[in-house]
């Protein structure tokens, strides 16, 4: 098993960071060019959910289906916890906190991949996935979407 870690800054309340991080539409337009997403719920993310979507990377090559279980979804610590596996990945835990920062707030995520011989692969595709959210996310807040 291989463990990612990334943290990114932002210049807004942790709560308003927060809102747009566990919101499944905001989700699918940082994501735009990089995942598509078939089947992704509506709203934000609530402890408890169990998904299954369709995954296409840069929609461009064949779906894959994909399992995400909500396992820990703590509005008041701002912390979300998931189980996921599917696309040729069987374990992929991630931890996603919003803490305060100097200036505004800091979101980390921290995944865990299992993916046999494939991990470290999986483990750069981690590491470039969840920094690509940094940008689309920041254009996000700027735009007072949320």
């Amino acid at each position: 098993m291989k463990t990612v870690h990334l943290t990114h800054d932002y210049p807004v309340s942790p709560e308003r960071l927060w809102t747009l991080a566990t919101d499944y539409g905001a989700l699918a337009r940082v994501m735009e060019g990089v995942v598509a997403f078939e089947g992704l719920p509506e709203g934000r993310v609530q402890e408890g959910q169990k998904i299954d979507v369709m995954v296409s990377l840069f929609g461009k090559l064949p779906k894959q289906p994909y399992h995400m279980e909500v396992v820990e979804c703590d509005d008041s610590r701002m912390v979300l916890r998931s189980s996921e596996k599917g696309a040729g990945v069987k374990e992929w835990r991630h931890t996603m906190s919003v803490t305060p920062a100097p200036g505004g707030s800091r979101l980390t995520d921290t995944i865990e991949i299992e993916a046999g011989l494939l991990t470290g692969a999986f483990a750069l595709w981690a590491r470039y996935l969840y920094g690509a959210r940094h940008k689309p996310r920041l254009r996000l807040l700027e735009s007072g979407d949320f």
